[in-house]
Parts: structure tokens; sequence; C-alpha cells
């Protein structure tokens, strides 16, 4: 499992109803896409759950490093962002774990994500993980859950849980991003 993500962060004043028109309408290519657990077409609004700014966000989840290299630089996929926004910075982290929850046995798409950065200790790093893992485990079985995801990012030696959620993210919940989803690709989850 690997997971990436970038941000195209917007002018304030941007119409962020031309990302929901794009993604309605270009968001399916991924739907079957081979490699790919899955990708989450996410935004921030100025304004809307404590965002200070418009983003589009999009977070991958790939089980094929292989195929994600080939939709990343090989024509496969991205070069539509690049052409339409300039090549943005691509954050990505090694999988660590990858938890289903109840809401996904539903069918339903989920409606937000949230997103959590922690540093990850110098000393103690192994107990460090086993504990994030063990602690996604339990938010996973909780209601409201689709699907939640643990991962490192050893450059900058981060710590990332993304969580698909039902409907919004609970009030209260630990985390540095909250985010609307507007699709998910999830071919890898089926």
């Amino acid at each position: 499992m690997y997971a990436k993500q970038y941000e195209i962060t917007l002018p304030a004043d941007y119409d962020m109803g031309v990302i929901r028109e794009r993604v309605a309408t270009r968001g399916h290519v991924l739907d079957d896409r081979a490699g790919m657990a899955f990708k989450a077409y996410v935004i921030r609004e100025k304004g809307v759950d404590g965002s200070p700014v418009n983003q589009y966000a999009p977070f991958y989840v790939w089980d094929d490093t292989a195929a994600m290299s080939h939709f990343l630089v090989g024509g496969g996929g991205f070069e539509g962002i690049v052409r339409d926004f300039g090549r943005p910075v691509v954050r990505h982290w090694t999988g660590i774990a990858r938890e289903d929850g109840p809401a996904r046995g539903t069918g339903a798409a989920p409606r937000a994500a949230s997103r959590r950065l922690t540093p990850l200790p110098a000393e103690g790093l192994a107990e460090a993980v086993a504990a994030e893992t063990a602690a996604l485990r339990e938010l996973a079985a909780r209601d409201g859950v689709h699907t939640a995801a643990l991962a490192v990012d050893p450059h900058h030696w981060q710590l990332l849980r993304f969580v698909l959620w039902a409907e919004a993210v609970p009030p209260g919940e630990d985390v540095t991003e909250r985010y609307e989803v507007l699709h998910l690709s999830a071919p890898g989850l089926r």
C-alpha cells in the first residue's frame, strides 16, 4: 500500500463549482483503474469546517506502485492536472495499515474525509506505530467510518491517518484537515 496526495490551493474567491463540475464529469475515469485501491476526490472550501483556504486535494491509495508510477509520470492520467493547474508537489507515504469500516458495507459513497498528520518520535518508534495501528483498528470499527488508512513519511518522520466518513467528520475528532468528498473511485475496495 502506498498513499499520495497533492494539494491545489486556489484563490479565496475561486468558484469551487468549477472543481465540482470537473469531478462530476471526469471522476469516473479512474473507477476501474488497475492497481489503485481508491482515489478520494476531496476539497476544502474557505470558511467551511474551519478551512482557511479553497483547495482541491485528491488523496490516493495504491496497491501497485508500478501502476501509481505510470499514472504519475508515464502518461497514465496525471497530465490533466499538470495541464490545468501546473505541476503540484505530490506528497507520498508508505502504507502501514488499511481498515474497512462499517459504513463501507452500506454501499453508500462517503461524503467527508479527514487527515491527521503527527510527528513520530525518534525514540520508541516501533511502539508509537504499533499504538497508532491499534488506534486505527478501533477507529475503523466506529459507526460512520467507511475506510481508514495509516501511512508513514520517513522523509519528514510523520504519520498520516486518512479516514473516509459516511457523513460529516464528527465534531471534536482529532484531525488536521477536514474535507468534503466529491467522488470516490474505489476499484481496489470491491
